[in-house]
Order: structure tokens, then C-alpha cells, then sequence
């Protein structure tokens, strides 16, 4: 991401905090895998945001109209010791040439030196529960200031939800953060391609998911969650992620599975034949979801709410439910019982962008919010059986699922992720193709 695009993010919640604020961030702590290994450590996204600063311990401050330095960065200092176990550290050097902080300091003088700077603002901008240790911190830093009133000393009088701005902020996507999503997408999109190519009957679900990994690696992309790979029955395990069972001829494989690149992510699924051949009765369910996505992307557009795109996938899943035989009755008075959510038990999508499921309100008030250009959603209706008696034992144990990626724009829709097959047939060439 350009620099010049963290700045001007800056520059934006420094006009939002006004005179009199100050906005404190704090970097995601490093975590423990077991015992002495850790996870490999991934920024948070707010810190990420507003600063492109991928290093834990630190901490962000933005104060406005600060006549020493508005955006302030305190972070680890050089230590030529540690860098030869745990990788080169910008420093305070670095923060100020490289990331663009008029100041910074050294986190261990962060007890010493932030009171001071809190003690000039009435408001203070932060997310409290995020980091229990350090809203500890933020307390006590508070605590010391109060205690000192009677001595002249100025304490902030009011906290105000620092997320509640940001996460406005990041619901609308920027020219730059557009393109690194096509980025993360053209990653995921080739890595279903591969997916697709090399399944076959015998396989194991762990053999195809390895495809992914193959994939991203190749590209600096790391999976931007735990990928869902199952075949079969397992398809209808929403959040399945065991990915051990062996594939088998006439099952189809749901794989959800998507990459983040440069802290933007990607979210695709795909469902298809594990021989390469949909059978009839599996291709008339795929029709129904296929129809489902489709209906459920056109409403997302500019001036619809957003839960318009599910209400015209709910219908239309309804509907082939009911052509199918698997729902008996009106489609008005099965729509209006929810006699779909046996079949269908989850929204049509969610908010992506810098995390999986990205931030951003879903309503405002009590009414559902409505799209505007810049918002990115995924679309992703489907339809899930069981093997209970009420199903025909000829859709028994078919799970199916299809998302994409989409931006909302003032020309329609813009499908990223539509440089991957979803229709049956071109899933089928794919899959038999040299």
C-alpha cells in the first residue's frame, strides 16, 4: 500500500477527533502457539490501517493541532541482538522516515511519556476490550492523572469509541485498497483453478487443500483463514476444517478457501464434482444456488439495503426448493415461515476488506444500512441436506455453496472474483481440461 494512502487515512480521524482529542492505538500483542513457540504475528487491522506498521509493540497516537507532531509512534528500539534472532526493527529512526510519524519514542518510556500527553486533551479516542493488558494501561494512566487534580493537573473527562470512527472509515474502500483486494482475489481465483484440476476420486481433502497452500505461498499470500475442504457429507459441516476424509467417486467437494495479500483478503468458494461430472440430481441443486448468487448479486447495488441481496436469494432458493420437491406449500407462506432454513441456514454474505469478516455496521438504528459505493460484500447463498427420511434420497447429503467477492460501485456490481467458473458446465470443462 502507498504511503501517501496511511497519511491521508491519518489525516481523516485527525479531523474527525477535532482540537481537544487525542486517539490511541495500541498494536496487536504477539501470541503463544505452545508453550515457547508463537504464532507467526499478523498486525491489527486498525493499527495497520492508519499506520502500515507491522510490528508488535508499539503504540499509535494521533493527537490533533500537536505543535511538536501530530502522529506519534512508539515502538521497540534498535538492538542488534535481538534483530539476529527476531528480524530487523524500523526503530524510532524508521518510524519517522519510513512510516511517517513526526515523533517517536521507545515503548518502554510509554508509562513516562503518554500521561503527559493526555493530560492536554479532554477526549479520549480508543477502543476499550480489545487488549485487556493494556486497557489495564489506559486505567491507570487516567487513575495517576485524576489523582492529581488537586494539584492543577488536567485529567480527559470523556472517552469516545475510537472504533466506532474507524470502522466507518474502513468500510469504504479506497481506490488503492480496490486494487491490493483484486490482488488478494486473482491469488485465491488461480488457487481454486489448481484445486479443481488436480481432484479426483481417492484423494484426500488434505491432497486438494495443499493446492492452496502451494498457491499462496508462491505468491507472499498467506490463507486468510482456516480453509474448508469437504467433500461429500462434510460439505454440509458449515465450518468444517478437519480436511482429513478421502474423496470419494460421485461426491461433490465445497471448498472455501481465500488468501490475504499485503493485509487484504479474499474470500471465494466453490463447489463441484469430485469425478468431474455433476450428476443430474446434483446439478439441479447447483442450478438452485447458482440462480440464488446470481439474483442475490444484482441487488447489490448502490441505493438497495443490505439485506436485499439475501431476501432475493432467500426467494430464490424458495422457489427451486419447492420445483425440486423439497419444500411443499406457497412460496409467499414458505418465505414468510423461514421453511428454507433447513436447507439454507446463514446469510448471503458479509462485509470483507482488511479481515475476513470485515468491520462496518450492518444497520443503522434499527434499519438495515444502505450500500454505497466503496463497500465490499461477499455473495455466497447455499444449500445444505441432510440424510433425514424428509429428504429424497436422491439429494441426501449435498452441500453446496458459491461466493464471490463484490464491490458495490455506480455502475453495478463488480464481481472480483468472476475470473472463476461457477456455472456447471464450465466447471466441468475446467476440471477436464489437460
Amino acid at each position: 500500500m502507498n504511503r501517501n494512502e496511511f497519511e491521508k487515512r491519518r489525516r481523516q480521524l485527525l479531523r474527525m477527533v477535532g482540537p481537544g482529542g487525542i486517539a490511541i492505538l495500541p498494536s496487536a500483542p504477539t501470541r503463544t502457539r505452545s508453550r515457547d513457540v508463537e504464532y507467526r504475528f499478523r498486525q491489527d487491522s486498525d493499527f495497520y490501517y492508519l499506520t502500515g506498521f507491522a510490528e508488535p509493540e508499539a503504540v499509535a497516537v494521533l493527537v490533533p493541532g500537536r505543535a511538536n507532531g501530530e502522529f506519534l509512534l512508539f515502538c521497540r528500539e534498535n538492538d542488534p541482538k535481538r534483530e539476529q534472532w527476531d528480524g530487523l526493527r524500523a526503530g524510532q529512526r524508521g518510524a519517522v522516515e519510513n512510516y511517517g510519524a513526526d515523533d517517536a519514542f521507545p515503548i518502554d518510556d510509554l508509562d513516562d511519556i503518554l500521561p503527559g500527553i493526555m493530560e492536554s486533551c479532554n477526549r479520549v479516542y480508543y477502543t476499550m476490550g480489545m487488549y485487556a493488558e493494556f486497557d489495564a494501561r489506559m486505567a491507570d494512566w487516567v487513575n495517576l492523572l485524576r489523582s492529581k487534580l488537586n494539584r492543577g493537573v488536567h485529567s480527559p473527562q470523556e472517552f469516545v469509541a475510537l472504533d466506532h470512527l474507524l470502522h466507518d472509515m474502513r468500510l469504504f474502500k479506497s481506490r488503492d485498497e480496490i486494487s491490493a483486494m483484486r490482488k488478494s482475489v486473482k491469488v485465491a481465483v488461480e488457487a481454486h483453478k489448481r484445486a479443481m484440476k488436480v481432484t479426483r476420486p481417492g484423494l484426500y481433502e488434505y491432497q486438494v487443500e495443499a493446492e492452496f497452500s502451494h498457491e499462496f505461498r508462491q505468491n507472499d499470500a498467506w490463507a486468510s483463514y482456516s480453509p474448508i475442504v469437504g467433500g461429500g457429507k462434510n460439505a454440509c459441516i458449515l465450518h468444517y476444517v478437519e480436511n482429513n476424509s478421502v474423496l470419494k467417486d460421485g461426491d461433490l467437494l465445497l471448498i472455501d478457501a481465500g488468501c490475504e495479500l499485503d493485509y487484504y483478503a479474499s474470500d471465494i468458494t466453490r463447489t463441484f464434482p469430485v469425478n468431474g461430472r455433476f450428476s443430474p440430481e446434483q446439478r439441479a441443486l447447483y442450478e438452485v444456488v447458482l440462480e440464488a448468487q446470481r439474483a442475490a448479486i444484482e441487488k447489490t447495488v448502490v441505493g438497495n439495503h443490505w439485506n436485499e441481496p439475501h431476501d432475493a436469494a432467500v426467494l430464490a432458493i424458495t422457489k427451486g426448493l419447492r420445483k425440486l420437491g423439497l419444500l411443499d406449500g406457497t412460496v409467499a407462506r414458505l418465505v414468510k415461515d423461514d421453511a428454507y432454513r433447513q436447507y439454507y441456514m446463514h446469510r448471503t454474505g458479509h462485509w470483507i476488506g482488511m479481515d475476513v469478516h470485515d468491520v462496518g455496521d450492518y444497520k443503522v438504528g434499527d434499519e438495515w444500512r444502505m450500500l454505497e459505493a466503496g463497500m465490499v460484500t461477499t455473495v455466497e447463498p447455499g444449500i445444505y441436506t441432510d440424510n433425514s427420511r424428509k429428504v429424497r434420497k436422491m439429494f441426501r447429503n449435498i452441500g453446496i455453496r458459491i461466493e464471490d467477492d463484490v464491490v458495490v460501485t455506480k455502475n453495478g456490481p463488480d464481481v472480483l472474483s468472476k475470473g472463476l467458473v461457477s456455472d456447471p458446465d464450465g466447471i466441468e470443462s475446467l476440471m477436464n481440461s489437460t
